[in-house]
């Protein structure tokens, strides 16, 4: 008799079982249509601050090249005029140190303070 109720209970929870899972399936698809933004969206339209930097004192530019401003890593980048990397200025204690293409020094810039 034990037996019998067990093996009624069980398959009354599988029946129910398989009865609720489309119905929850279903319901969890119900969004209207709406897409809700990725990352990259939620990243552009971002309420956090920006970084903001001074590069007034980078006197160096190599010259026809363009300059893209890095403030959050305090650095610019140069770019030749097809857009191949030309090197890179940045910012270390109380000098601006200047990288060629290839990542070595080419010249330093001491700041006054």
């Amino acid at each position: 008799m034990r037996q019998s109720i067990l093996y009624r209970s069980m398959f009354c929870a599988l029946g129910i079982g398989v009865v609720m899972t489309p119905v929850l399936a279903a319901a969890q698809d119900d969004d209207d249509g709406k897409k809700k933004p990725d990352m990259h969206q939620l990243a552009r339209s971002s309420a956090l601050p920006k970084a903001e930097a001074d590069f007034s004192m980078f006197k160096y530019r190599p010259a026809g090249d363009k300059v893209t401003e890095q403030p959050d890593a305090n650095r610019i980048l140069f770019k030749r005029q097809d857009g191949t990397p030309d090197g890179y200025a940045q910012r270390r204690g109380n000098a601006i140190i200047y990288y060629d293409r290839y990542g070595k020094v080419s010249h330093v810039q001491p700041l006054d303070d």
